[in-house]
Order: C-alpha cells, then sequence, then structure tokens
C-alpha cells in the first residue's frame, strides 16, 4: 500500500535538491572565462581583412579620449591583478635560480616550454597565452621575400664541417676549454647555435619569427661556462666581453641600477646609467613588435671572483678590484663615465647579475657602417638640436641620401617608435651591414638608457614621426593590434619577460607605460593621417610577394 512521506523528509529533499542546483551552477560559471578568452584568441578570424588577405585589427577609437583611457587603466589593473597570483610561483624560481638550479627549467627546446612555444607553467592553458597567440597572428607570418646569395650575410660551404681551433685572434680561444664540438651527419649539425645565428642573419632581419634557434641561444647565454673575460674598449661605461665556452661571444652589462628606481629628473639624458634589465626588455620588446633587429639578450648572474677577476687577461681590470667594508667584492674597471671607486660595481657578496647579449659577426667578417642619427640630440646642457628649432626639418632629411628613396626613413620610424616606447633618448647613431647597401634593416643597438622613467612620457622622442608623418602599413597595424585587450601590449610583454631567469625584468609602472605610450603613437599617426591621408603616410610593405602568389 501507498504510505505517505513525512513532512520532514519532504524538507530534507527539497534542501539537498537546492544544494545540486548550485553546485551545477558554480561548475558552469567556472567554464565560461576560459570559453571567452577562446573567443577573443579566434576573434580575429572574424575581423576584416586588408588587401593581402591579413586580417586587421579595428582602429582603437582615439576620439572621446576619457572613456578609453578608462577602460586602458581597467585592462591594466587587470593584468596586474591576474600577475599577482603567481607572484608566490615567481618568488620560487627566483629562489631556485639562486640556488644555482639549471636554467633549462625555463628555456628547453625539450621540454616546449621555451619563448616560441605557448607558456605551460604557473598553471597557464594553452589557448590562454596571449604572447603565443599573437605571433600566430598573420600580422606576424607574413613570409620575406625570396632570398638571393646577395640578401644573405654569408655564403656558406655546406660541405665544411666546423672545427676549434686557436689562434691569436679575439674570434677564437685557447683550445683547453670543455667543449665537445657536436657531431651529426651533416656539416651543418656541427655547427654551434651563435654560427647558425650568424648563417641565418639576411637583408630583412637578424632572425626568423619562428626561429629554432632562439631559445636555445638564451639558454646558452644564461648557463655556458665562461672561459674569458675582458674589458670592451669605447663606450661611456663599463662593458665586459664575455667568451663562452663553445667560443661564442656575449656582451655583459652588470647592474647599475634597481628595477624599481627611476632615473632622477635632474639628470641629463647623456649622463644617465645604462641599464642591464633595459638590455633584457628592448630584445623583448623589439620581437613584439615584429623589428627583429636586436641580438638575443639574457639575463645572468655571475660570479664576480669566479666568473670575471679570475678569468680576466686585462691587466687594467684585474686591478680595480677590491673587497668593500661590508664584504662584498667590487670593481669598477675604466670608462668615461662613472668608473671610479665611488660607483663600484658589487656583488652580494660575490654573486652580479646582469645582462648578456649575443655577439654580431666580427667586423673583419661583416663590415658595419655607423650613420648619424638625423635627430640626434645635442648632448648639451643648453644647446639645441636643428630639428628642435625647426619644425619643417623633415623636408630637408627627406632630400638627403640615404633617406631620399628606398626604406631608410620608414626604417628610422620604426626604430623612433621603440625608443619612444622605451623612452630612450640615447640614439645618437645607427649600424647597418655594409654587404646589403642602403636597402637594408637597422641594428637597433645599445639600448641600457631605455626603461628609466615611467612617470613621464618624452614626447620629443617621437618628433621624427610627428615631422615626417611616414610609416610603414604593416608597424601601423602591428601597434594597433597589440593596443586591443586580446594582445594588450604590456601583457605580452610581461609574458615574454616571465621566461628570464632574472624575472621580474621590469616594474609594473614600466608595463603600463608601454600601454599609455602606445596610445600616444597611434594617436600621432592618426593625426598624420588626417592631415596628410592615409596615401601619404602609410607606406605599404604588405603586397603579396611573386613568390607567395604562386
Amino acid at each position: 500500500m501507498y504510505r505517505r512521506i513525512p513532512t520532514f523528509c519532504k524538507s530534507r529533499l527539497v534542501f539537498l535538491f537546492l544544494i545540486l542546483i548550485s553546485l551545477i551552477l558554480h561548475v558552469l560559471i567556472a567554464l565560461l572565462p576560459a570559453q571567452e578568452v577562446y573567443v577573443n584568441v579566434c576573434a580575429r578570424d572574424t575581423q576584416h581583412e586588408d588587401h593581402a588577405g591579413h586580417a586587421l585589427p579595428k582602429q582603437p577609437a582615439l576620439k572621446g579620449r576619457t572613456p578609453k583611457k578608462n577602460r586602458d587603466l581597467q585592462n591594466v589593473a587587470g593584468s596586474e591583478t591576474r600577475s599577482r597570483a603567481s607572484q608566490s610561483l615567481e618568488k620560487a624560481r627566483r629562489s631556485s635560480s639562486a640556488s644555482g638550479q639549471p636554467f633549462t627549467s625555463k628555456w628547453s627546446s625539450k621540454s616546449g616550454s621555451g619563448p616560441d612555444s605557448n607558456l605551460q607553467r604557473d598553471g597557464y592553458r594553452l589557448n590562454t597565452s596571449k604572447l603565443a597567440a599573437l605571433f600566430q597572428h598573420p600580422l606576424y607570418k607574413t613570409p620575406p621575400p625570396p632570398l638571393t646569395p646577395d640578401d644573405q650575410l654569408f655564403s656558406v660551404n655546406s660541405a665544411e664541417r666546423f672545427t676549434a681551433r686557436s689562434s691569436d685572434s679575439d674570434g677564437w680561444v685557447s683550445h683547453e676549454q670543455e667543449y665537445v664540438v657536436p657531431d651529426g651527419e651533416s656539416p651543418a649539425d656541427t655547427y654551434p647555435n651563435w654560427l647558425k645565428f650568424y648563417i641565418g642573419i639576411n637583408r630583412y632581419e637578424l632572425y626568423a619569427q619562428n626561429s629554432s634557434l632562439l631559445a636555445s641561444m638564451l639558454n646558452e647565454l644564461a648557463t655556458l661556462k665562461i672561459v674569458r673575460v675582458v674589458q670592451k674598449l669605447g663606450g661611456t661605461q663599463l662593458k665586459l666581453m664575455m667568451t663562452l665556452n663553445n667560443f661564442g661571444k656575449a656582451l655583459f652589462k652588470p647592474l647599475k641600477q634597481t628595477r624599481e628606481e627611476e632615473t632622477s629628473p635632474d639628470l641629463f639624458y647623456f649622463s644617465d646609467f645604462e641599464r642591464h634589465n633595459a638590455e633584457i626588455a628592448a630584445f623583448h620588446l623589439d620581437r613584439i613588435l615584429g623589428f627583429r633587429r636586436i641580438p638575443p639578450v639574457a639575463g645572468r648572474r655571475v660570479n664576480v671572483v669566479k666568473d670575471i677577476r679570475d678569468l680576466t687577461t686585462d691587466s687594467h681590470l684585474e686591478r680595480t678590484f677590491f673587497v668593500s667594508p661590508v664584504k662584498n667584492v667590487c670593481f669598477y674597471g675604466g670608462c668615461s663615465y662613472y668608473c671610479d671607486m665611488e660607483h663600484p660595481l658589487c656583488g652580494k657578496p660575490e654573486l652580479m647579475e646582469g645582462s648578456m647579449a649575443a655577439y654580431l659577426p666580427d667586423v673583419t667578417l661583416a663590415k658595419r657602417l655607423s650613420w648619424r642619427n638625423p635627430w640626434k640630440r645635442s648632448y648639451h646642457k643648453s644647446k639645441k638640436a636643428k630639428w628642435e628649432v625647426n619644425p619643417r626639418y623633415c623636408e630637408k632629411v627627406k632630400k638627403m641620401a640615404p633617406y631620399k628613396t628606398g626604406t631608410r626613413l620608414v626604417d628610422l620610424m620604426d626604430m623612433t617608435i621603440l625608443d619612444f616606447l622605451m623612452g630612450n633618448l640615447d640614439r645618437h647613431h645607427y649600424e647597418t651591414f655594409q654587404k646589403f647597401g642602403n636597402d637594408t634593416f637597422l641594428l637597433h643597438l645599445d639600448n641600457g638608457r631605455g626603461f628609466g622613467r615611467y612617470s613621464r612620457d618624452e614626447v620629443s622622442i617621437l618628433a621624427p614621426l610627428q615631422q615626417c608623418c611616414r610609416i610603414r602599413r604593416s608597424t601601423f597595424l602591428r601597434l594597433q593590434l597589440l593596443a586591443s585587450d586580446a594582445y594588450r601590449l604590456s601583457d605580452v610583454m610581461r609574458e615574454s619577460l616571465r621566461a628570464d631567469p632574472l624575472s621580474p625584468i621590469l616594474a609594473e609602472p614600466h608595463l603600463a607605460a608601454l600601454n599609455r605610450r602606445l596610445l600616444t603613437v597611434l594617436q600621432t599617426t592618426t593625426h598624420c593621417i588626417k592631415q596628410h591621408g592615409e596615401h601619404s603616410v602609410l607606406q605599404n610593405d604588405m603586397k603579396p610577394w611573386p613568390a607567395a602568389q604562386q
């Protein structure tokens, strides 16, 4: 017979049913953010296309600046909140690095966690990596034109194997190093990575966007044994030339200023410190902008005694070592600025961090030309340069060689944008490879005076763009892309820099300044387009090459 359920049992069943429904709702809500991220990453497929078939970002609204700024500040604040979630893991990684654990845990081609792959650390899902999504965008996958022998820096004898040899030249070091030449079926298998990097340099870029060498080179710069140290001659501040045990060379710049410290506003730009973290950040920013004109740079901690004093063959450098009152090992070398007892470079007590930049080929093998920057500053405390007093200065530059033909003028605009984003006022000269003549890219070298001040934007750095109103179409589109929420510049920079062993490389205010300065560049370009028209301002470099059309 049917028996009625007591009233108190009914109430319990209803209560359990409500709990079950709430649990299901919580699970569904937790799944929604991942779906939204996936939609944002893939949203570029629905955007409009240019004449070459590339998906283009929507141009940011530069009218009504106040709402746009509010959204940007919210985005930056959101990215900072996300970064705080991984601070404990960052601290653990830094402590493991200080304890001597191998760097390959961060940049290892075997683990697939290098800068060229999607981040899998810190609990990141593959589809949440903004950096990986950025480099998969069509604007970053445009192939260079077909290379001829004249477009390659070196011609390679494919039958010759790499062999270690001793020589009196600085290009080679003693054969007593603990290095075994790689063996392989083909001669190319015996080439060390720095030599493969040299072979890959061409008229259009230092390395390819999808280069498989990059992660390995950064790893080697940070971990390979140092076998020789000398002070690099020239320059205003101390730099060391270090030879690694694979016969490669790197330029070491030691720490002089902490990441949180801003350059004093009372200090002239020509007497500013050169910062090691600025060199590291400049390499990552140059790659994110799609330029690829800075050699690979990695952070590294060295032992002042074992890695520098005991290995140097420079007697002048060796004589400057001393022990400070608090028992730190210090030295100061010799240079134009800050190389004295009042400005020593000290370990803690022996460990010192710095930047390791891969050397370019020796000038005896690949000659380089040095060019005076037309917008060079006066380097005087009161005098002004010609471009500072003549708003039509660019009209004169356009009539000068090599700026009156080819791509040199828009190449200079790329360098100008890089410098403005970094806050670098110290761009007095630039270099090019002599073999390629005037039709080649500019080398973006010596960036140590960037990222010194985040509270002020030096708009005068943008004078070339303001006066010439000329920029590559591809550069303008990539800047628009980096201003969008899906590929926010501060977010991709933070993600890229996180792979370096000295992470964090930049303080958060510097990352926020990147977003602010990027909007200034876009606003300046948009103003030029309104004044002169898109055809006059944007140089169309996005037409498909003949080989790509076949």
